[in-house]
C-alpha cells in the first residue's frame, strides 16, 4: 500500500499517519521527495480501511497494491 501525502502536508500530519501505522503494527518505508511524500506500508494491508486513512490530515491518495497470484 502507497500513501501519498499533499504537497503541503504538515510534519504533525506525516507524523500522525506514520504513528497510526506503527501502532497497528504495520512497518513503514518513507520517501521524501521535492513535491511530495510517500509512505510505502508493509505487513497485510488487507486490514487497513483505505477510507479512514484517506480522511486523516494530510493524505492525498491511499493506493492499494494488488497481491501477485
Amino acid at each position: 500500500m502507497l500513501i501519498i501525502m499533499k504537497k503541503a502536508a504538515k510534519e504533525e500530519e506525516l507524523v500522525s499517519v506514520k504513528e497510526y501505522l506503527i501502532d497497528r503494527d504495520f512497518d513503514i518505508h518513507q520517501s521524501t521527495g521535492a513535491n511530495r511524500t510517500i509512505i510505502g506500508v508493509i505487513g497485510e494491508t488487507g486490514r487497513l480501511d483505505t477510507q479512514t486513512l484517506e480522511q486523516m490530515p494530510g493524505v492525498l491518495q491511499v493506493i492499494r497494491i494488488a497481491k501477485e497470484e
